[in-house]
């Protein structure tokens, strides 16, 4: 069963198949996603790197955790589900769903 782990403090100038082939030394890659600015297509300095194995994954974790790499100390560990994000702070919607109140005089 593969599983997904999380890398992060990446240098901003990391592709994917650096990644990969970094990886790729600790197990068997299934995929690599570098996550990347939607404006600029620049990496935002963390990725999701999917490993064939819990075994490759684990001897990732243990290899490459805080392991420096061009200059930054990577961040790799099990990646957890995303959390469901309520709406906005204008009260979930594009206003303030609370009624004003007229004052009192």
């Amino acid at each position: 069963m593969a599983l997904k782990l999380y890398v992060g403090n990446m240098p901003f100038t990391t592709d994917e198949q650096e990644l990969r082939e970094l990886f790729s030394t600790a197990g068997t890659v299934d995929s690599v996603n570098v996550m990347r600015d939607r404006d600029t297509g620049r990496a935002r300095g963390f990725a999701f790197v999917e490993m064939a194995s819990e075994a490759d994954a684990q001897n990732a974790i243990n290899t490459l955790n805080n392991y420096n790499y061009n200059g930054r100390n990577l961040t790799v560990n099990e990646a957890k589900p995303k959390t469901e994000r309520s709406g906005g702070g204008f009260g979930g919607g594009y206003g303030n769903d609370r009624r004003r109140s007229e004052p009192r005089w």
